[in-house]
Parts: C-alpha cells; sequence; structure tokens
C-alpha cells in the first residue's frame, strides 16, 4: 500500500497563485478548487449584492466586498475561505485599514448562494467555520428551494421564504429586502 504526501498551501501562496479561471478556497492547507457559477447563481447574488452594497455605502456602514474576497479564518496550517458576499463594518475597517493580502479574520456577515453541486454538509461546515471565526451573521441563500436561512449562532437560526423580508438585524440595521427579490429573474 502507498500512501500520497501533499504539501500543504499556505495563504501566501494562495494569494501568489496565478489566475487559472478558477477560484480557490484553502482549508487547513489544502487547496479546493471553485468551479465557476452558473448563470441562476450568478443573477440571484447580484440581485442581493446591488440592493445590499448601495444601503450599506449610502448609509457609510463600511464595505461590502464580492465572491472573489478571500477571508483568513486559520493559521498553521492556513483557512482561506471566500463568501458570495461578505460585508466588513466601519469600525473593523478604520481599526485595520486596507491591508494587501486576505483579511484576517471573518467579515460581519458571509453570505453563501447554494449551487444544485453544494452538498449540504459542505454548506454547513462553511457556515460553521464563518460563525467560529467571529462573523456575527451567515445568509445561506438557497438557489433551488428560495430560501434564506439566517444564522446568527449555531443555535438561533431562522429560515425565510419568498413571503419573508430578509433584515440585517443589529450587522446592518434598517437594512430589508423581500426574500422574493433576491430570486426575481
Amino acid at each position: 500500500m502507498s500512501s500520497t504526501i501533499t504539501r500543504l498551501i499556505t495563504a501566501d501562496e494562495l494569494i501568489a497563485m496565478p489566475d487559472d479561471g478558477y477560484r480557490y478556497e484553502l482549508v487547513k492547507g489544502e487547496l479546493i478548487r471553485m468551479s465557476p457559477t452558473g448563470q441562476k447563481h450568478g443573477s440571484i447574488t447580484v440581485n442581493l449584492t446591488a440592493p445590499l452594497a448601495s444601503y450599506v455605502k449610502e448609509n457609510r456602514l463600511g464595505k461590502v466586498y464580492a465572491a472573489e474576497t478571500g477571508f483568513k479564518l486559520q493559521s498553521n496550517p492556513d483557512t482561506v475561505r471566500a463568501p458570495d458576499i461578505a460585508f466588513v463594518n466601519r469600525g473593523r475597517l478604520e481599526l485595520t485599514g486596507e491591508t494587501e493580502g486576505y483579511w484576517v479574520g471573518a467579515p460581519d456577515l458571509a453570505v453563501e448562494v447554494t449551487s444544485p453541486s453544494d452538498r449540504v454538509s459542505q454548506v454547513e461546515k462553511k457556515v460553521i467555520q464563518w460563525l467560529e471565526s467571529g462573523a456575527r451573521l451567515v445568509w445561506v441563500v438557497s438557489s433551488k428551494l428560495h430560501t434564506v436561512t439566517v444564522y446568527r449562532s449555531l443555535t438561533e437560526i431562522t429560515v425565510l421564504t419568498e413571503k419573508d423580508m430578509l433584515g440585517g438585524g443589529d450587522v446592518l440595521p434598517g437594512f430589508q429586502i423581500p426574500v422574493a427579490e433576491i430570486f426575481a429573474e
């Protein structure tokens, strides 16, 4: 019986990798290739990103980041995750300033838009990592079910349907969007 030893990758090596058309995440030093998303996923993501980014900018709450933005959640071995949408509040940005590499720590809000190929267990692992790394709010947007699952913690979970309003609570005070708008064609 033979075994293969795979060299672990660091966050610095990940950010220096040449663009090959894929997105990558790093989980405990192991490189995870993310396939490009489909049209429906992209449309849903923009339907939420645009009003969220406008609201955050208009109210000077912080910054909204796109899917390519990595957040370093763990070191030695490194874990770098990139949610579909992220928000970091102004206070944290002012303390840290702009960084060249990955933001160290979780965003205040991490949004994962599921694709048909996503396994529930993979999405749950990401939610756990976001929350354990300091995210105050995680939204999982199901493209299949047209629901948004809101995680404030691993025990405070709410599932919203297209009849409901999605709100930002104390993380994004005053932000609201009808869930149906997120899935509008």
